[in-house]
C-alpha cells in the first residue's frame, strides 16, 4: 500500500509518500480501507517529535473515513463493508489503517466522505469539551479561542445546538474573523485585550464556558473574564508556552479549570467517546451540523498541506484524499 511515512524527526521534508506493508489487525480489531483522512496539529507535533514516541518508521495520521474490509475474530458489532469514521492505530496517512472496534463508528449514506473525513476529531472533541467537560447549560455564555479553525468553527456550532446564549470567538487575526462569524459566533475578537473587549461586552459579568487550546499568555487572561462559577477547558497547548494560574483565583469565585485529552481518552477509556460519537453522527446526517473544509490535497502532497497547517493560515479542516 501506499503511505506517508517518517523515518525521523523534522519538517515537512522529513515526509515521505512510499509503499509500506498492509497492516496486520488483532482480535478486538478492524482493517479499515482509507478514503480520506485530515491533518490536525498534532501530526504536526508528532512529525516534529514533540509529542510522538515509538519506533521508526511512525505513519502519521489521527482519524479517517473509510471502508471495513477485515474484521477480528473478537469484533461483533461491526461487519465487512460498513462505511465508518476512525480513529486507527496504525496512522491514517495510508490506504490501509486498523483501529480497535471501540474507536470506529458507522455512519449513514447521508455523510458524505469530505464532511466524514473532516468530524471525526473536531466534531467528537468539540462535544465532549461543551456537553461532559464544560457542562454547559442552556443560555449560558462561551468564549472559544481559535474560533476559525476546525474545532472552533465545529464547537461554535454545537455550542449553539447544546443551548448556548451568546457565542465569542478570538482569532489570530482579522482575515478569519468572518470564518468564526458565519460559522454562528455572535461576537469574534482578536487576541488583543480579548478578555477587557468580553467584560465591556457582558457588562463586566465574564463568561459561564471557555474553551482554551491555546495555553500560555491567552489562557492567563482568560481568567480574567471568566464568570463566577465558570469553567475554563483547557485541552490544547498550539501556543507552545505553558500558562500560569493563581489558587487564589479560583476558590472565592467558585470558578473551575478542567482538562480534556481526546487522545489520552483514546488511549484509556475509548468507551468514553461512544456517545459523543453517535451525536455527532446523528447532527452531521441531519446537516444540523456543518464541517468547515478549508483545503485538501493529494496523499502525495502531504508536505503542502503540512506547511499551510504551520504557516497558521489556514481556516477549516485540511484534508488528504487517500485513494488518489
Amino acid at each position: 500500500m501506499k503511505a506517508v511515512i517518517i523515518e525521523e524527526f523534522g519538517g515537512p521534508e522529513v515526509l515521505q509518500y512510499k509503499d509500506s506493508p498492509v497492516p496486520k489487525y488483532g482480535e478486538k480489531e478492524v482493517l479499515i480501507k482509507v478514503t480520506k483522512t485530515s491533518v490536525n496539529y498534532a501530526d504536526i507535533k508528532n512529525r516534529t517529535g514533540r509529542k510522538a514516541k515509538g519506533n521508526f518508521p511512525i505513519i502519521l495520521g489521527l482519524d479517517l473515513v473509510g471502508t471495513i474490509v477485515e474484521v477480528g475474530s473478537d469484533v461483533k458489532e461491526l461487519e465487512v463493508g460498513q462505511r465508518v469514521i476512525a480513529f486507527p492505530r496504525t496512522g491514517s496517512y495510508a490506504e490501509f489503517a486498523v483501529a480497535d472496534a471501540q474507536l470506529a463508528f458507522p455512519i449513514p449514506e447521508e455523510i458524505q466522505d469530505d464532511i466524514a473525513a473532516a468530524s471525526p476529531i473536531v466534531s467528537i472533541l468539540s462535544y465532549k469539551l461543551l456537553k461532559d467537560v464544560g457542562r454547559i447549560v442552556k443560555g449560558e455564555s462561551i468564549l472559544i479561542h481559535s474560533a476559525a479553525g476546525g474545532v472552533g468553527t465545529t464547537a461554535i456550532q454545537l455550542a449553539r445546538l447544546l443551548g448556548a446564549g451568546t457565542i465569542i470567538g478570538t482569532v489570530g487575526n482579522t482575515a478569519k474573523m468572518d470564518v468564526a462569524l458565519d460559522a454562528g459566533a455572535d461576537h469574534v475578537f482578536t487576541y488583543d485585550d480579548f478578555s477587557d473587549k468580553v467584560l465591556k461586552l457582558t457588562n463586566g459579568y465574564g463568561v459561564d464556558v471557555i474553551l482554551d487550546s491555546m495555553s500560555g499568555k491567552v489562557a492567563e487572561d482568560s481568567i480574567r473574564c471568566l464568570a463566577d462559577y465558570g469553567r475554563l477547558v483547557h485541552f490544547g497547548n498550539s501556543g507552545g508556552v505553558a500558562g500560569d494560574f493563581k489558587t487564589t483565583d479560583f476558590h472565592a469565585s467558585c470558578r473551575s479549570v478542567l482538562g480534556f485529552s481526546l487522545g489520552t481518552t483514546r488511549k484509556k477509556r475509548p468507551y468514553l467517546l461512544r456517545e459523543a460519537a453517535e451525536q455527532v453522527i446523528r447532527y452531521l446526517a441531519s446537516g444540523e451540523l456543518n464541517i468547515v473544509i478549508g483545503r485538501e490535497y493529494p496523499l502525495s502532497n502531504v508536505k503542502d498541506a503540512h506547511q499551510l497547517m504551520e504557516s497558521r493560515k489556514h481556516t477549516g479542516k485540511i484534508l488528504l484524499h487517500v485513494d488518489e
